[in-house]
């Protein structure tokens, strides 16, 4: 499981990407390169990791569950995803 800090932190570079979106749009159209910079870095939507709803988990995880892959076998196993199950043949 992932430190609350570093969820934490994640949520933020979230709710700033969300924040500048149109700022950032705008400056690009106009190709102002120097505004852009001087933005907050966390800003910047790139900045965002994807992680796992349940643990926050970093690595492993599938974009279109949201779930790291320790979490989707889990779930999938106790038929808690619709339509997924184990491969078997």
């Amino acid at each position: 499981m992932a430190s609350i800090s570093v969820i934490a932190r994640n949520d933020k570079r979230k709710r700033l990407a969300k924040k500048y979106e149109e700022r950032r749009e705008i400056m690009k159209a106009k190709g102002d390169w120097v505004g852009l910079q001087k933005l907050p870095r966390n800003s910047a939507p790139t900045r965002i990791v994807s992680r796992c709803t349940m643990t926050g988990r970093g690595r492993g995880v599938y974009k279109k569950f949201g779930l790291c892959r320790n979490m989707l076998r889990l779930m999938a196993l106790e038929g808690k995803i619709p339509g997924l199950r184990k491969a078997s043949w």
